[in-house]
């Protein structure tokens, strides 16, 4: 493997870490996903994480009627850090260092995000999960990576998705979706693409860092996107 990137940030979704079960975790997606990160740490990367929820609690989706939007956010940022504590126990059953850094303060579970601390985690060649989001409601983990990502000078932002790219409609619903290669910033803005929030993709447009969109389900898919191999979907200013 030769990778064409340094610093990453790996955006994972809550849902894929289900697998086939209907819900929670997947002993064998944590797995193949740690032994992935792990091949590419191996290759010399520094590597972020962020991990959605979507698998335990999905946000505004889940919350009831009579239960406060701020309330129910925070039960998912509560959520996404069960999911980051799963990546870290499987990335270090794989012998890969891995800290889990929190938006919220649950000291006697993992660390609180500090900007330097977690630039010093990069130093001494850790993974960093962050998990919580921004640590605010109202904000998706989207906009949470896409903020890390900035935050840590990434080179780029990797989403991991159900679909292998960029479609102008779900290509699991219409059969004759059209697949983007290259797609700018202003195009997935202006026509409301399915890549990542708004604000997410503002905010990547503005430190210009590119987002890839892949499919985790194709064999090696992270190792393949590293190299610039395999299938996606590239964001970026100009096209």
């Amino acid at each position: 493997m030769k990778p064409v990137y340094k610093r990453i940030l790996l955006k994972l979704s809550g849902e894929g870490l289900m697998g086939d079960l209907q819900f929670g975790v997947s002993e064998k997606v944590i797995e193949n996903l740690a032994t992935q990160i792990k091949d590419v740490y191996d290759s010399g990367v520094e590597v972020c994480v962020v991990v959605g929820a979507g698998n335990i609690y999905r946000g505004a989706k889940d919350t009831p009627k009579n239960m406060k939007r701020v309330v129910g956010d925070q039960i998912g940022m509560l959520a996404t850090v069960m999911n980051a504590l799963h990546i870290q126990s499987a990335l270090e059953a794989q012998g890969v260092p891995a800290r889990v850094l929190s938006g919220i303060g649950i000291p006697s579970v993992c660390e609180t995000y500090i900007y330097r601390r977690a630039l010093r985690h990069l130093e001494k060649k850790r993974v960093i999960i962050f998990a919580a989001g921004t640590g605010n409601p109202y904000f998706t983990t989207d906009t949470g990576a896409a903020l890390r990502a900035s935050e840590m000078q990434c080179d780029v932002i990797l989403k991991a998705t159900q679909v292998d790219g960029v479609y102008d409609s779900d290509p699991r619903q219409n059969p004759k979706a059209k697949k983007y290669d290259v797609v700018s910033f202003d195009e997935v803005i202006s026509r409301q693409l399915k890549v990542m929030d708004t604000s997410a993709v503002a905010l990547a447009r503005e430190n210009n860092i590119p987002i890839i969109v892949f499919s985790q389900h194709e064999p090696n898919a992270l190792v393949q996107v590293i190299s610039g191999k395999g299938k996606y979907t590239i964001v970026k200013k100009e096209v």
